[in-house]
């Protein structure tokens, strides 16, 4: 059955498996997670589990926070997610019930969601790798945006300059190497989206077969 978690990327490291072979690994760090909402077809017309991931004080919360993590009793919360499949093993739990790194073990195939490192602004040739314009002296358009006039007033779509990363991502099938419930970390092989301390969600593999 499908599930989730939500976490914060640590950063990476390396393990031994038995066979004595180097495995890097991502540590993401997912202190339990409540349970703040079930969505249900009835009321919201489908089927997903809300989680909720680190406290935060009241003072930072508005009173509908404060009023939708009443219902859990639990404090706020600084990252909430929902968690949507068909097949959700999340379902069968109660609203303030915890979701522990336990509910996934090694050899799980999951897919990683975070948000990538922000780059700053840049050109369409960087940001969209458009080609560069002509390189002779009589050229005055060496890196430009390129032209305009098949757009006819519809930007949509269109290559511009402007902020490179920054964007949601989402690596699939990716492997748990290993689980440590007493340090509350999943192990996952290979990199994550997103810089350290960034947060991400961890969830069944969609594609896997």
């Amino acid at each position: 059955m499908a599930k989730g978690i939500l976490g914060r990327k640590v950063g990476m490291t390396q393990i031994f498996d038995a066979k004595g072979n180097l495995i890097p690994v991502t540590v993401v760090e997912c202190t339990p997670n409540v349970v703040l909402q079930q969505k249900t077809v009835e009321n919201d017309g489908y089927v997903a589990t809300q989680l909720g991931f680190e406290d935060k004080r009241e003072s930072l919360a508005t009173k509908p926070e404060l009023g939708h993590v009443a219902k859990a009793e639990t404090a706020p919360k600084r990252f909430i997610k929902e968690v949507r499949f068909e097949n959700n093993e999340l379902a069968t739990l109660n609203v303030g019930q915890e979701v522990k790194v336990d509910i996934f073990a090694a050899g799980d195939i999951v897919d990683v969601t975070g948000t990538s490192k922000g780059k700053g602004f840049a050109g369409p040739i960087k940001r969209h790798g458009q080609a560069i314009g002509p390189k002779a002296h009589g050229s005055g358009y060496h890196r430009g945006v390129g032209s305009m006039g098949a757009i006819k007033g519809n930007m949509k779509g269109k290559n511009m300059p402007g902020h490179m990363g920054h964007e949601t991502v989402t690596v699939q099938n990716l492997v748990v190497a290993a689980v440590d419930a007493s340090k509350n970390v999943i192990l996952v092989k290979g990199a994550i989206p997103g810089p350290n301390r960034g947060l991400v969600t961890i969830t069944s593999a969609i594609k896997n077969k």
